[in-house]
């Protein structure tokens, strides 16, 4: 059995196949040539036309999606003045439209997230060095390894112990325990872009991603948008949410999701490997020929510490990111992980260069325009409704219309406010009960795409869940968890 890690992608040497371009350029030329909907201003309708080409290709993939996101935002760049920017824009004295696409091209650089995640991935590579991560996924095995079901359980209990003092569900799931769940496939001889991901690798990360969005919504204190949205709800609708009342309205929808959660992947996902008596054992025997804990482990584990307490409890002095980064730097310094080792590090590199790409394209929406115009068309469409089957219609647009976002905060920030001033403009609307709805909704949306949530990327490109797989179950689930906040939260809401 196999004791290795993630390894690198392997290397396209196959040109695309040519519907996989002809699909996304078909997208945006029939997108293009259509008239813009009434009351979208022809920027916004092209540069819409330009994010749905991107969408095609995160999903179909002609090119790496990096290099997607790279042409989708610097087409947008080089045309902004056609998609980013509208006339009042353009009128403005000294507006420099160049110098301002620039700027808008680069932000998603500067996003917190972004650096958050690639932390993470610097954390999993000194788990890997040292070989503390192997270590604890082999305790787990030796524990919980007789049964592939009872792992899935392990590690979504795992998240749900960390969730209520971790309020970052990157931190908590890509930061902490990504970097040792991604250490059990090997161990079962599952590898990376390699048909054997699915013999338990696809299982206990998809697992282990998304129990860390239900418990997103679970929780309050479990996802740092959260606090974004009941500050918003505060704001403008003058409605408070206690910590109470938030727990009250999850638990009866999110704690089933929970304890069902591992069975249904069990179910939509099945692992090839089913049960393995002997693997318990075989752990037990690796962990004793491992030896006591190095040095090296005992740092790592000190380090790993620290981040987690900055994450529970450093929230007013520190940033999630920056507590990552402090910890980052202790690394470099106590010589777990070197510069070298980070600069080889492609597959984080990768994933920041995307992350940013990606946030920077959903930023794009709501500059242009487009995501007001969209909330404003909505609430022209609803009217009349009764108040129950309104809530529903909103809570489902503001869902869904996360595949337009590459982060919770993002979505939160541009989203929530216009879609709490819509519900303000429907008469009979009971404006508490309809802002817990939406602020219950943050976690659970996370699981639909590999850009929705920073924490969503490392199990993306891990290289265990390919990415036509990981679309298809963030539908399946993404509707499956909706449909539990639908049908039970939202009723006992209402009550």
């Amino acid at each position: 059995m196999s004791s290795t890690t993630v390894s690198e992608p392997p290397v396209e040497t196959k040109a695309p196949q040519w519907w996989r371009i002809a699909v996304p350029l078909a997208v945006i030329a029939i997108i293009a040539v259509l008239p813009p909907p009434q009351g979208l201003e022809q920027h916004t309708w092209y540069y819409f036309a330009i994010f749905s080409v991107v969408i095609a290709g995160l999903v179909l993939e002609p090119l790496p999606n990096p290099a997607v996101g790279l042409i989708g935002v610097t087409t947008v760049a080089v045309l902004s003045k056609w998609t980013l920017f509208g006339a009042s824009d353009l009128a403005k004295p000294g507006f420099n439209a160049a110098g301002e696409a620039i700027k808008w091209a680069l932000s998603g650089f500067a996003s917190s997230t972004v650096w958050l995640v690639g932390a993470a991935f610097m954390f999993a590579l000194g788990y890997k060095k040292t070989g503390l991560g192997r270590r604890i996924a082999l305790v787990l095995v030796k524990a919980l390894g007789r049964s592939t079901l009872s792992l899935g359980y392990a590690t979504t209990f795992a998240d749900t112990i960390l969730a209520p003092f971790t309020p970052s569900n990157t931190a908590r799931s890509a930061g902490t325990l990504f970097p040792v769940v991604v250490n059990l496939p090997p161990i079962y001889d599952s590898k990376p872009h390699d048909p054997s991901a699915r013999k338990i690798g696809g299982y206990i990360l998809w697992t282990t991603f998304a129990a860390s969005c239900i418990t997103s919504s679970l929780f309050m204190t479990a996802c740092a948008p959260n606090f974004l949205a009941l500050e918003f709800i505060r704001k403008i609708l003058h409605v408070e949410i206690t910590y109470r009342q938030w727990f009250t309205a999850s638990a009866p929808f999110a704690i089933p999701l929970l304890l069902a959660l591992p069975v249904l992947v069990y179910w939509v996902y099945p692992p090839g490997i089913k049960h393995s008596p002997a693997v318990p054992e075989w752990a037990a025997g690796e962990l004793k020929k491992m030896g006591g804990m190095t040095v090296r482990e005992i740092i790592l584990t000190v380090l790993v510490l620290i981040a987690i307490t900055l994450w529970v409890g450093g929230g007013d002095y520190v940033d999630a990111a920056t507590a990552a980064l402090i910890v980052v730097s202790l690394m470099l310094v106590t010589g777990i992980i070197t510069w070298n080792d980070m600069a080889k590090n492609d597959a984080a590199w990768t994933t920041i260069a995307l992350l940013a790409l990606l946030v920077t394209m959903a930023d794009g929406l709501a500059r242009s325009g487009f995501i007001k115009w969209f909330a404003v068309f909505v609430a022209d469409h609803i009217g009349g409704l009764p108040p129950t089957v309104m809530i529903v219609v909103l809570v489902s647009v503001y869902f869904f219309s996360h595949y337009m976002f590459a982060s919770l905060t993002a979505h939160t920030t541009a989203m929530l406010p216009v879609v709490l001033a819509v519900g303000m403009g429907i008469k009979g609307l009971p404006l508490d009960k309809f802002a817990l709805a939406l602020a219950l909704t943050t976690g659970i949306m996370a699981v639909i795409t590999p850009y929705a949530t920073g924490a969503a990327l490392p199990y993306y490109n891990s290289g265990y869940i390919t990415s036509p797989e990981f679309w298809r179950l963030g539908t399946i689930f993404g509707l499956i968890f909706l449909a539990a906040l639908l049908c039970i939260g939202v009723p006992l809401i209402m009550l």
